[in-house]
């Protein structure tokens, strides 16, 4: 079954469009029963412009509400990112800091004369289309616990406070994703494993659909129409270019970057073998003006000798 690639913006951002979808995949990846989603307006993020197209960066955000006694609400944000870049981690630190303080993510509890307002807790779901440097892992679920300082203990309770202040998230290493799945998740996406890209077209992948869950089949479908629409395809091949230049650019920067460091450390050194030279010249001086002050010393005590002797009558020739 030929699907298009979801690693590409265009095609995620249409995978998630279909409400349905993003409910099962937001479920399956937080490990819990979304039972509603509200898709918020996107983030923009950067914008490259193609006659006569134009290529728009998103990211996804979602108020989640989950299947549990109180019916808790999470602020869920979706981050895929293709291509590595030095910039990344303050990006995406700019943009949590920006969903901290974004008044909009709140739930409202008594609407009407007394209405309360509560933080949404966040949840964030990353993407990543390279590898992390030291764990293999393709999914981690980076989950908090709650500890007893004192003794260590694990605190079952959960506070307002805390939720509301910090957050889990899930890292998915796009390639490090197997061909030998382990789980339903692992299944699920298996539709971002780029192993599985056409052999002439990177745009599209080839699933064997035999192995996919019947539970996951809409996930397929979405995908398998994302392939037939003319405008996903074209965007793809625009994201295309517009990651080409990120990466010109960002290979620029960097070794604009490593010239700018060289430069600096040569001045150092520069700098540090001048304060040698004013240094030994320093010393030179210093010896010379001993020099100088031993000869003084010298002709001084010449001079009281031969005062002595002629005081004795006594020819110093």
């Amino acid at each position: 079954m030929l699907i298009a690639n979801p690693i590409y913006d265009v095609v995620f951002k249409y995978l998630m469009e279909d409400k349905e979808v993003a409910i099962l995949l937001i479920s399956e990846i937080l490990g819990e029963n979304v039972i509603d989603l509200e898709f918020k307006p996107q983030e923009l993020v950067a914008s490259a412009y193609r006659d006569p197209y134009t290529f728009t960066i998103y990211r996804m955000d979602f108020s989640a509400k989950i299947q549990q006694p109180d019916q808790q609400f999470k602020q869920v944000i979706i981050e895929i990112q293709k291509a590595k870049l030095h910039t990344d981690i303050m990006r995406f630190r700019n943009y949590l800091g920006m969903q901290y303080a974004n008044k909009e993510n709140v739930v409202v509890e008594h609407p009407g004369e007394n209405p309360t307002k509560h933080a949404l807790p966040l949840h964030s779901i990353y993407f990543l289309g390279h590898r992390l440097e030291h764990i293999e892992t393709p999914i981690i679920q980076v989950k908090r616990a709650y500890l007893d300082g004192s003794t260590g203990e694990l605190i079952q309770e959960r506070e307002e406070f805390i939720e509301s202040l910090t957050h889990d998230s899930v890292v998915i290493q796009i390639p490090q994703l197997r061909a030998d799945m382990r789980t339903d998740l692992e299944k699920l996406l298996s539709v971002f494993n780029q192993s599985y890209v056409a052999t002439k077209d990177k745009h599209i992948l080839e699933i064997n659909d035999a192995q996919f869950p019947e539970k996951y089949r809409k996930v397929l479908r979405r995908l398998v129409q994302a392939h037939s629409e003319p405008e996903v395809r074209q965007n793809m091949e625009v994201e295309d270019e517009f990651f080409e230049e990120l990466q010109e650019q960002e290979r620029k920067v960097q070794v604009a970057e490593e010239k700018a460091w060289q430069a600096q450390q040569r001045a150092e050194q520069e700098k540090q073998r001048a304060e040698q030279e004013k240094q030994r010249a320093e010393r030179s001086d210093q010896k010379a003006e001993q020099e100088k002050q031993r000869a003084e010393q010298e002709k001084q005590r010449a001079e009281h000798l031969m005062e002595l002797l002629k005081k004795h009558g006594i020819d110093p020739q």
